[in-house]
């Protein structure tokens, strides 16, 4: 009888397979017939980054050094790292220095971008931490421009792994951008009478910058991995771990909040930085942080912050600082019966691993993208596209004051669900038609012998036996888990929804990838973006779109320290850190954005606030919402033209000189 029966099954087991296959057949035509369709519009051209001399003529390695407790999952290890930014490091207005970090080297590369005009350009350089304390058991994660000693001089923050950041300030004698051109300082103070680092171990995966306190001066996050050990020391002690949970891990290195104390400008600059140890709860202090991000998202001027955390949850902190204090409180997301544990923010298991604020629906409320692992026939979690459900700011501030985050998990709705193995996650607007494009960096481990079964083992593992790295599989040079994922970029279609259109602009590079930076790098109106990739080159791609819009580019600065000081590598101020800006368009549009000091995973947009105007060369009214350095709450609204402008944010907002 069994066999009678399976017999009956399969012509409906054959019914259903060919249905199936149909299905996702007609779905791949589809889904690659609009990716076609819409990338028509986009055009970008790859150019190589310019390097120091001789650069890529030295060993590059594949892996790193690690404690002998990680010997077998070295590969696992190895796989972060790699960082790059856009900004202005010259002073000249022009979004069109880098700043790299290379894992295959170790080193930080600050150069100029492929497109910047001659006057912008200095010979590309590797930043020499010296005389500050290093070793081989250090390496550096990411490196974010800022202004953190409040001097109108765009400076370098660096973190590692294995030791505390190091500031690179701006030296005001300094004329060109070089090694020479930076005091170096420790962001946390410590002491060495031989010479030799004695701080913290910290292994930084994520920073973030912004206005936390509300005076006008820019404050750190640093948000760790592992807890301090000597994770890369091959001689180390047996100090290290692994996470306690695959999905409520709790014993990693945590979050730290660094609050702005002083400064001084200078041929040999200071900022004095102290730590908040009561600013982020405790309960949200401890995760293994991958990515953070922030935005005003109540509309009083002050930054909250998205903590995205690999195996547990992620953390939305609504910002309840007051000048001189720096105080956050958790917010979380409401659950129906058929929600899935993980869609309520702030409740999920997934992997955090680069987050994003903007507004991409023009509606006048930021909503937050997060990246997770979204591999098929891998570990199929879900990205997160949370969108904001608050009527206005009075109703996000009431909410998110009594603990609750008006948010709803809508990623597949938006046709952003699913990618890969996803790092950084970057919002633009390539066309300047009012739309925002995302690009998502992508991909892990890159070898030859596919190891998602020892993956989905281990992700089943007794969360007892967890930490314990020897209780995980091998990982070593050779293994493979998605290392043929590609660079995403997401474009909308005609119906609002959503498509991956990589492969068709020709950003299928099989390279893991990990960081993101975006800048308008030649002042024409144009967004370019950059690309970290992980054991391999990094990539610049210049947009030569030919339909580009019309757009408001915005530089909004504050008065430095310095005011009216234009010498060297000055510039017209300091970043007004968390400003947003709402722009209404001709056509009765909304567009919402703000100053982004620094945020994701490890790469870092330039100081630009953008609003694609399409074909309209109208001037539109952009309402400002700021806090000045007395700490109180400024608003304006003002008529401007399409353009690059430059705005000075003191008691009101006005437009100076672009230079």
């Amino acid at each position: 009888m069994p066999a009678e029966s399976a017999r009956k099954s399969v012509p409906i087991l054959a019914v259903i397979i060919t249905l199936l296959a149909l299905y996702l057949t007609g779905q791949s035509a589809v889904a690659v017939g609009d990716a076609d369709e819409t990338a028509k519009a986009y055009k970008f051209k790859e150019l190589p980054i310019p390097l120091p001399a001789g650069y890529n003529d030295q060993p590059m390695k594949s892996l790193r050094q690690v404690n002998p407790a990680y010997a077998h999952i070295v590969a696992w290890i190895s796989g972060i790292g790699a960082s790059v930014a856009i900004n202005d490091l010259t002073g000249h207005g022009r979004a069109n220095s880098m700043c790299l970090v290379d894992p295959r080297t170790d080193d930080v590369i600050v150069t100029h971008t492929p497109t910047a005009p001659e006057q912008d350009r200095f010979t590309p350089f590797i930043l020499d931490p010296a005389p500050m304390p290093m070793n081989d058991t250090m390496a550096p994660t990411q490196c974010t421009p800022g202004d953190y000693n409040v001097d109108g001089r765009m400076d370098i923050l660096v973190s590692y792994w294995g030791r505390t950041p190091i500031l690179f300030l701006a030296k005001s004698d300094a004329t060109t951008v070089g090694n020479s051109a930076y005091q170096r300082q420790e962001l946390v103070p410590t002491e060495s009478a031989d010479g030799r680092y004695h701080g913290p171990k910290w292994n930084t995966d994520a920073v973030h910058v912004g206005d936390y306190d509300g005076d006008a001066r820019p404050d750190i996050f640093v948000g760790n991995y592992f807890r301090d050990s000597d994770m890369l020391d091959p001689d180390g002690q047996a100090n290290v771990e692994m996470n306690n949970s695959m999905s409520s891990a709790k014993n990693a290195g945590g979050g730290h909040v660094l609050r702005w104390y002083s400064a001084t400008s200078g041929p040999q600059p200071t900022a004095a930085y102290v730590r908040e140890p009561k600013a982020i709860p405790y309960e949200a202090s401890t995760g293994w942080t991958l990515s953070a991000s922030g935005a005003d998202l109540d509309g009083d001027g002050l930054t909250e912050l998205y903590i995205g955390n690999d195996f547990g949850h992620d953390y939305l902190l609504h910002n309840r600082s007051k000048p001189g204090e720096i105080r956050f409180g958790i917010a979380t997301g409401s659950r129906s019966p058929i929600t899935p544990k993980s869609f309520r923010l702030g409740g999920d298991s997934f992997k955090g691993m680069g987050v994003d604020f903007a507004d991409p629906s023009s509606k006048g409320r930021f909503d937050i993208m997060v990246s997770n692992i979204t591999s098929a026939w891998g570990l199929q979690e879900s990205n997160f596209f949370w969108e904001n459900n608050a009527r206005d700011n009075a109703d996000m501030r009431a909410q998110l004051s009594e603990g609750d985050a008006p948010f709803t998990q809508e990623a597949e709705n938006h046709g952003l669900a699913w990618t890969g193995w996803c790092w950084d996650v970057k919002f633009g607007d390539f066309l300047n038609n009012g739309n925002l494009d995302i690009v998502q960096s992508d991909g892990f481990i890159k070898g030859e012998r596919n190891r998602w079964n020892w993956l989905q083992e281990l992700a089943i593992t007794n969360d007892v036996l967890m930490s314990n790295p020897n209780m995980w599989p091998n990982m070593k040079e050779g293994d493979d888990l998605a290392g043929d994922d590609e660079v995403a970029f997401y474009a909308k279609k005609a119906d609002g929804k959503y498509v991956n259109i990589s492969e068709q602009l020709g950003f299928d590079v099989r390279i893991p990838s990990r960081a993101i930076a975006t800048g308008d790098t030649t002042g024409t109106g144009a967004l370019d973006f950059a690309v970290a990739r992980q054991w391999g080159p990094s990539s610049f791609y210049a947009n030569e779109s030919p339909g580009r819009g019309n757009v408001l580019n915005l530089k909004l600065y504050q008065p430095s320290a310095n005011a009216g000081d234009r010498s060297g590598l000055s510039g017209l101020g300091v970043p007004a850190y968390g400003a947003t800006v709402s722009v209404t368009t001709a056509d009765g549009r909304t567009q919402l954005s703000h100053l982004d000091g620094g945020g994701g995973h490890s790469g870092f947009r330039s100081f630009e606030v953008r609003f694609g105007l399409g074909k309209s060369t109208s001037p539109v009214k952009a309402t400002l919402n700021w806090r000045d350095a007395g700490g109180q709450l400024r608003n304006q609204t003002i008529d401007l033209a399409p353009g690059t402008r430059s705005l000075m944010l003191t008691s009101t907002a006005q437009e100076v000189p672009t230079r």
